[in-house]
């Protein structure tokens, strides 16, 4: 388990690299690509803080200037290898408190899962962005990774 949960790290860590020296190219980045790739960052942040029971320093929809960005996408990363790393147990059980304040519990490896699978999913809408915008988005297909 730890290998394929770092194996979708490194994935994801390289879809999230590639977009934020995209945007670090572009003249101006859209509102909307700029909030959807804060909330990427926002949503790691907070999933590796419930997992870690710690209170997450970030807002769900908080926006952060794109020069923040890799050091935040950073910072989640190595976090995120530090939990697998550490972990003993992916079925373990962790009670968290939603951002509306309800009471949830998932296993550490579905609350990995999450985090890999909300920013693939803002990604693609961050590609569509792109291309409303007139702007040829990043390939970030798992195949292309992977050749």
């Amino acid at each position: 388990m730890k290998v394929f949960f770092n194996h979708l790290f490194d994935y994801n860590f390289y879809c999230n690299k590639k977009l934020i020296e995209e945007c670090n190219k572009l003249n101006t980045v859209s509102e909307k690509s700029s909030v959807l790739f804060s909330h990427i960052l926002n949503g790691h942040h907070l999933w590796n803080s419930r997992i870690l029971s710690k209170s997450s320093e970030f807002e769900f929809w908080q926006v952060h200037p794109i020069a923040d960005w890799a050091d935040m996408h950073y910072e989640n990363q190595r976090t995120s290898f530090d939990i697998v790393t550490n972990a003993n147990d992916f079925e373990k059980r962790i009670d968290y408190e939603n951002t509306e304040g309800r009471l949830f519990t998932n296993t550490i490896q579905e609350m990995l899962f999450q985090i890999i699978n909300h920013s693939t999913h803002h990604r693609a809408q961050i590609a569509m962005d792109f291309r409303d915008n007139g702007l040829v988005p990043i390939n970030m297909d798992y195949a292309f990774y992977k050749r």
